[in-house]
């Protein structure tokens, strides 16, 4: 017991490494002092082990007493355990089986009573079936009443097919009257109204009676034949379609209205329209008695005949404009003027004709009218037009139908998701036939029809008369100054781009936006580039002169036209991308604003319109900026440039700024005597400057548009800044400190003209020249402290243009009075 208690208590393992360890100690023990640390250890573990062991002896009184506490209650609970399964056996056992049978006689009574109502139902639905089949037979009978008849047969369908033709109903139903089993009573019964109906039906169809129409339609689902309902009113509206759609096209026989530019547009729209107004009118009616989405059957049918009907208004169309004879005239058409106008230019004599004049024009002119008369640009307009009337129509119908064909679950979410075409029409001939023979030659016609338009343009083209450079002649015409050719163009640009949206079709729009601008980059922006080349560049006649005005003027316009052009395209795309798109054409029956998400809901249409948009601009602007700075550049170079010299040069004729204070006062009374003002202004550089810069800018910005002299005056400022900076150094050694602050003076005052009402931004290209007058109007003070704060790189406020030893240099250049 105590050893047990001893290794429970204590730590085994720990001990017999003790023991281990002190035997393993004597053993190797080599010296006396060694033995007395072994014996020192041994001494501790005896110790402990012996506190442990009086510590175990001390809590076995404990142990016994709490043994003898479990002992009893031992003995108490198998008293307790003895009474309980006496009570279980004398008393609950009667009581658990009572128990038991109760159970099993209520599971007994609830099966009797499941299979008794279950009896009953049987009982009660072959008495239905029996009330049925006699109901029916009764109401066929003498009295006819069909919609009774119908109404037996639906409450007979509602019966299990187990029920009908188990034995128990073959037993039971038949009777004198119906001797036949009820299936095939209830077989024959529904073959028999069928067919009854069907008569009927299409008896009333014939003789345009409405009433009994919906009367016998509605009478189809009650004998189970939905299906054969559909098919007979499919047909039925079918053909109603079909006469209103032959009576809308024969209206225009032996008339001029089908000379009418919109004739067959409306021909479809009224087709479309008669379509949509019967899915809409009679929608309810088929989902009330049918079911949800048993009008797509209908809707297919409708399709069916769409096809056939919109195929003849478009081959008719198409027959009777001469579509084919017109495609082929325009894929001939071989735009002469404008090849003729990008081959190289043949010097006669030296002398460049003028823009439109006979001198250019008689070389072309038989063949050009030859050309037109192939080919009317206003009949492709009207075609043009027509066009985009019918797709339009095609676009809201197509959409229309979407909507109506989706599922009940999604068409409360319809607004959030993207529209999908459906089947029936991704696979329906007039779709085939609508993009072979409307989108296609609407691409090809387009095509035609802008770059005609651009080539028409310039051949008709017309400067802004009495342009003058001189400012004492007025402009009758107000600013900006184009040629005709740009508001004609950009007019039928913004005629093609709301005509495309407004059909609705992606294909359009994937053809008809990049054609416009790549017209727009190689037509248009190249007749303009051959011009400036060719025609109106501004070349000095004599080495030294300045170009002639006239040149100057027309090269300056078509600049004008390059920047008013870009404007005119942005706000084209801008337009359409801010707010909405205009739907209504030439017929003006459409004035809502639509956006794009609204006239291009299918999956990702209006993301891909958008794009293009975007891409029209761009690249049209990139086109356009490349020329415009460089016909900038050719304006500074020969016009400006020449000029500028003489008179920076004029502005500081005479002027010393290493004169004295007593020097100054010299020459004012010199000037006095002189009666000369001009010496006695003291800011005669400005003054000069002033009349120079006016006379040489003003004629210049009167022409130009803002955004072009903006250009214009960047450059010539980037070279002004330039001069002004030579000029300044070389006034090095040549100036004293009141020459320097006049000078600095001077120099603010020529940026101020120079800048003068436009943006403070342009003064940056000048911060080199201020700078330079800064350092060499500092005081010796200032100056040290610039130099100690740049030895220490420290900042003293200013963002320095010039480097240290051009700073030192300009420190330098006052020479000591």
């Amino acid at each position: 017991m105590k050893s047990n208690d001893i290794q429970d208590d204590g730590n085994p393992e720990r001990l017999q490494s003790d023991r281990e360890l002190g035997s393993g100690h004597i053993h190797r023990a080599n010296s006396t002092e060694e033995i007395q640390a072994t014996l020192a250890k041994l001494n501790e573990q005896e110790t402990s082990v012996t506190a442990r062991l009086n510590a175990l002896i001390a809590s076995q009184k404990d142990l016994s007493r709490e043994l003898g506490k479990l002992d009893l209650m031992r003995a108490h609970l198998g008293s307790q355990a003895g009474a309980t399964r006496s009570i279980s056996n004398n008393m609950l056992s009667s009581a658990a089986s009572t128990a038991n049978r109760i159970s099993g006689a209520v599971q007994r009574l609830d099966l009797e009573q499941a299979r008794v109502k279950a009896t009953l139902d049987v009982v009660e639905q072959v008495a239905e079936l029996k009330a049925c089949v006699l109901g029916v037979a009764g109401s066929m009978g003498a009295p006819q009443d069909w919609e009774t008849a119908a109404g037996y047969l639906n409450r007979a369908s509602k019966i299990p097919k187990e029920i009908v033709e188990g034995p128990f109903a073959e037993e039971i139903v038949p009777s004198a009257e119906v001797p036949d089993p009820p299936s095939v009573t209830l077989q024959n019964a529904a073959e028999s109204l069928c067919g009854l109906f069907l008569r009927e039906f299409e008896k009333a169809a014939h003789e345009g009676n409405g009433a009994k129409v919906t009367r016998f339609f509605k009478l189809f689902p009650l004998i189970g034949r939905s299906d054969v309902g559909l098919d007979v009113y499919g047909r039925y509206v079918c053909q109603g379609v079909a006469s209103r759609a032959r009576t809308n096209l024969n209206a225009g026989t032996g008339g001029g209205q089908r000379k009418d530019g919109f004739f067959y547009a409306n021909a479809l729209t009224k087709l479309f329209e008669h379509i949509a107004q019967i899915i809409e009118q009679h929608g309810g009616l088929v989902e009330r008695h049918y079911g949800l989405g048993r009008m797509v059957r209908v809707i297919e049918r409708l399709q069916v005949e769409a096809d056939v009907q919109g195929g003849i208004v478009i081959d008719t169309w198409s027959d009777e404009r001469s579509i084919d004879r017109q495609l082929t005239d325009i894929r001939s058409y071989a735009f002469t003027f404008l090849v003729q106008s990008f081959l190289p230019t043949q010097n006669t004599k030296g002398v460049t004709p003028r823009t439109g004049s006979p001198a250019a024009w008689d070389k072309t002119a038989e063949s050009q009218a030859q050309a037109d008369d192939g080919t009317d640009m206003k009949d492709v307009d009207g075609f043009l037009s027509e066009i985009a009337i019918m797709l339009g129509r095609w676009s809201l119908y197509s959409r229309f139908l979407a909507a109506r064909c989706q599922l009940p679950s999604s068409a409360s979410d319809s607004r959030q998701q993207p529209l999908t075409l459906p089947s029936l029409l991704t696979n329906s001939s007039l779709t085939r036939k609508i993009t072979d023979r409307l989108i296609s030659p609407y691409n090809v016609m387009t095509t035609f029809y802008v770059r005609r338009s651009v080539e028409k343009a310039f051949q008709l083209d017309e400067q802004p008369p009495d342009l003058s450079l001189n400012l004492n002649k007025s402009i009758p015409s107000n600013p900006p100054y184009i040629t005709s050719a740009v508001d004609d163009v950009m007019y039928i640009v913004n005629q093609v781009v709301q005509r495309s949206l407004a059909t609705s079709q992606r294909g359009i729009v994937a053809s008809v936006l990049p054609t416009i601008a790549r017209v727009l980059s190689s037509d248009f922006v190249g007749m303009i580039q051959r011009k400036l080349r060719d025609e109106s560049y501004p070349k000095a006649a004599i080495q030294g002169a300045l170009p002639p005005e006239h040149l100057i003027v027309a090269f300056m316009v078509l600049i004008n036209n390059l920047d008013v052009s870009t404007d005119y395209v942005k706000r084209i795309v801008q337009s359409r991308l801010d707010l909405a798109t205009t739907a209504g054409l030439k017929d003006g029956d459409e004035t809502a604003a639509r956006t794009l998400s609204d006239l291009y809901p299918f999956g990702h249409d209006p993301v891909f319109v958008t794009n293009a948009l975007k891409s029209l601009q761009s690249s049209f602007q990139v086109k356009t900026s490349e020329l415009i700075s460089d016909g900038i550049y050719v304006v500074f170079k020969n016009v400006m440039k020449p000029r500028l010299r003489p008179i920076l040069a004029d502005s500081f004729r005479d002027i010393d700024y290493s004169l004295t204070e007593e020097d100054y006062e010299e020459l004012g009374r010199e000037a006095e005597a002189d009666n000369d003002r001009e010496a006695l202004t003291e800011d005669i550089v400005q003054q000069r400057f002033q009349r120079g810069w006016a006379a040489l800018t003003k004629p210049i910005a009167r022409i130009l548009t803002d955004p072009n002299f903006d250009r214009l005056l960047v450059t010539i400022i980037a070279y002004l800044a330039d001069v002004l900076e030579k000029r300044i150094w070389s006034y090095y050694g040549r100036i004293n400190s009141l020459g320097a602050v006049r000078l600095e003076r001077d120099i603010a005052g020529l940026v101020s003209i120079i800048v003068r009402g436009r943006r403070y931004a342009l003064r940056d290209a000048f911060i080199r020249c201020t700078q330079i007058c800064l350092v060499m109007n500092m005081e010796e003070d200032e100056w040290e402290e610039l130099q100690a704060s740049q030895k220490g790189d420290g900042d003293d406020g200013v963002e320095w243009k010039i480097d240290s030893d051009e700073r030192s240099r300009a420190k330098a250049m006052v020479s000591p009075q």
